[in-house]
C-alpha cells in the first residue's frame, strides 16, 4: 500500500463530519487524493443511522431535540449509532480494494480493524474480530462485549469504511436518544446493554485521553496497514464539496427523514 493521507482529528457537527467522508470518497473515486486515514468527533453529540433505516424505528427525536443532538444519515449501511462528543473518537479510511489486496467485504473490514486491534493491544486490551452476521456488520469485542462497530459502502474499486472507538460509556444517556422497540423502560435496555458493550476506560480501569488515542491508532494502523503517512489536509476541491453537500444533503430533512422512503 502506498503513502496514505493523515488527517488527525478535527471536530464538526454531524452533518459536516458526514459530508467530509464523502467528500474524500468521491475525490479519491475521481483520483484526485490519495488513499486517506481520518480521525474525528462530533460537537454537538449526535445519532447517525444507516443508509436503509427510518428515524422513527431507530431514534427518539424528542429527547435528541431537547439535548441539542443532531440526527444524521449515513451513505454506509449498518445500524443507528449514538456519537458523544467526550467518549468517542471515530475512524474513516477511504481506499481502493487493490492496496487493500482484497475485493471481499468481510476481508475489508478485518484488515481494517486489524489498525484498530493493534491500538488495543498497545494499551494493554486484547480484542476479537467478530463476523457479524445478516443484521448486524462485522465488530470489535473485548471479553464478547463490542467496543467498535463499523460501516462501508463501496464505489467503483473505493471503499469507505468509518466507525466509532468507544473510549467511555454512557449507556444510560446512549438509550435515551437511540430506539429499541423491545424495551418497555430505559433501565431495561441499559441492563442488556451493560453484557453487550463495554468501553476502552472501563477495560483498563483508567482514563486514556483522546491524544493518547489517536496516538495509538495512528501507530495502529501503520502497522497493520504497512504503510507511511503523509499529514495533510482537506484538498480545496474537497472543502467546497462539503459545503455542497452539507447544504444540499446531509443538514436537509429530506436526506435524513425521507431517504430511506424513496430507495423503498
Amino acid at each position: 500500500m502506498a503513502a496514505l493521507r493523515l488527517l488527525k482529528t478535527t471536530t464538526c457537527d454531524a452533518f459536516t463530519n458526514m459530508a467530509i467522508d464523502e467528500a474524500i470518497l468521491t475525490a479519491r473515486v475521481d483520483g484526485l487524493v490519495s488513499d486517506t486515514l481520518r480521525f474525528y468527533r462530533w460537537k454537538p453529540s449526535a445519532v447517525s443511522i444507516g443508509r436503509f433505516q427510518k428515524i422513527e424505528n431507530e431514534v427518539q427525536p424528542d429527547n435528541c431535540r431537547k439535548n441539542g443532538v443532531d440526527v444524521v444519515r449515513r451513505i454506509t449501511g449498518g445500524g443507528a449509532v449514538y456519537h458523544d462528543q467526550e467518549d468517542e473518537i471515530t475512524y474513516s479510511l477511504v481506499a481502493s480494494k487493490e492496496a487493500l489486496k482484497t475485493q471481499d467485504m468481510a476481508a475489508v473490514y478485518k484488515r481494517i480493524y486489524a489498525g484498530i486491534d493493534n491500538a488495543l493491544e498497545i494499551l494493554g486490551v486484547t480484542a476479537d474480530f467478530d463476523e457479524g452476521n445478516a443484521r448486524t456488520c462485522p465488530n470489535l469485542t473485548v471479553n464478547g462485549r463490542k467496543v467498535s462497530g463499523s460501516a462501508q459502502c463501496h464505489k467503483k474499486g473505493i471503499v469507505l469504511q468509518h466507525g466509532t472507538l468507544l473510549v467511555n460509556a454512557d449507556l444510560d444517556r446512549m438509550f435515551t436518544f437511540l430506539r429499541v422497540p423491545w424495551a418497555k423502560t430505559r433501565m431495561e435496555i441499559v441492563k442488556v446493554a451493560k453484557s453487550r458493550i463495554t468501553s476502552i476506560n472501563a477495560e483498563l480501569g483508567r482514563e486514556v485521553s483522546m491524544e493518547k488515542m489517536e496516538n495509538v491508532l495512528v501507530e495502529g494502523f501503520q502497522k497493520a496497514l504497512a504503510i507511511e503517512y503523509t499529514e495533510s489536509e482537506l484538498t480545496t476541491y474537497e472543502q467546497k464539496l462539503v459545503g455542497k453537500l452539507f447544504k444540499e444533503k446531509y443538514a436537509t430533512d429530506k436526506w435524513n427523514y425521507e431517504a430511506s422512503s424513496v430507495l423503498g
